[in-house]
């Protein structure tokens, strides 16, 4: 099913206010963009300054390859978003919708020496091969060679943990890297309450993970939207702003 450019808008908007739901919001410093067009290169972004929880459709800036804000909601990206962003969205075919977040489960991962997603419960198994590690922690991405650097990291995995800094997740839709995004700090959190019990963790063989994945990705599309559905249902009950 093709969405509407103003149902992939508030798509968009209802990620951040079911992130900001579930924990995943730090302040206003975490950025989610939706590539609305390859060439030229154009992408939905959420303004600096903006509490996820407060978004609306209609606030998400449309900006070009350059920075350059369009349309009707005008304002500034801040340059660390904008050139994450950017370059994943030029040099990850895939990655139509990206989600970059400090979320705490999973930031708390990143700062673990050698810290990796274990295959440890059934959420972590959605993940099995499928996650990529930027071990290297350079500052803020104050110029696009950051950018560049990080989503060359990405290679061409969904999901990256940033050491000492938070995770992006991808998806082709809005809906999947959404339902990628809460599973994953659903996953992180169950390996810090298990890490935190002082015992070794029961880890999942390799065989039987990258099976369980496999039975996970047959219907991500169908799981996801579902997923996306259900909270725009809660959210056009509790919160009809989003949509505005």
């Amino acid at each position: 099913m093709t969405l509407s450019h103003i149902d992939e808008r508030r798509d968009l908007a209802a990620v951040f206010r079911g992130t900001a739901m579930f924990g995943g919001q730090a302040g206003v410093c975490n950025h989610f963009s939706l590539r609305v067009s390859a060439d030229p290169l154009r992408f939905l972004l959420n303004p600096w300054g903006m509490y996820f929880s407060e978004a609306r459709a209609s606030d998400l800036m449309l900006v070009d390859e350059h920075g350059r804000s369009e349309g009707d909601a005008p304002g500034d990206a801040g340059f660390a978003a904008f050139n994450i962003h950017s370059r994943i969205h030029a040099l990850h075919p895939h990655a139509h919708c990206v989600l970059h977040t400090h979320m705490p489960c999973a930031t708390a991962i990143t700062m673990l020496e050698g810290g990796r997603l274990e295959p440890a419960s059934q959420e972590a198994l959605r993940f099995a091969g499928d996650v990529a590690y930027d071990d290297s922690y350079n500052g803020l991405a104050h110029g696009g060679e950051e950018g560049e650097r990080i989503a060359r990291a990405m290679g061409d995995k969904h999901v990256l943990f940033l050491a000492h800094h938070g995770v992006i997740v991808v998806g082709p839709t809005v809906a999947q890297a959404f339902d990628h995004l809460y599973y994953l700090e659903r996953a992180a959190e169950l390996q810090v309450k298990a890490m935190s019990c002082n015992r070794p963790l029961r880890r999942v063989p390799p065989e039987i993970a990258a099976g369980t994945a496999r039975q996970f990705g047959r219907e991500r599309e169908h799981w996801a939207r579902l997923h996306l559905d259900a909270l725009r249902r809660k959210l056009d009950r509790d919160q009809p702003a989003y949509a505005l």
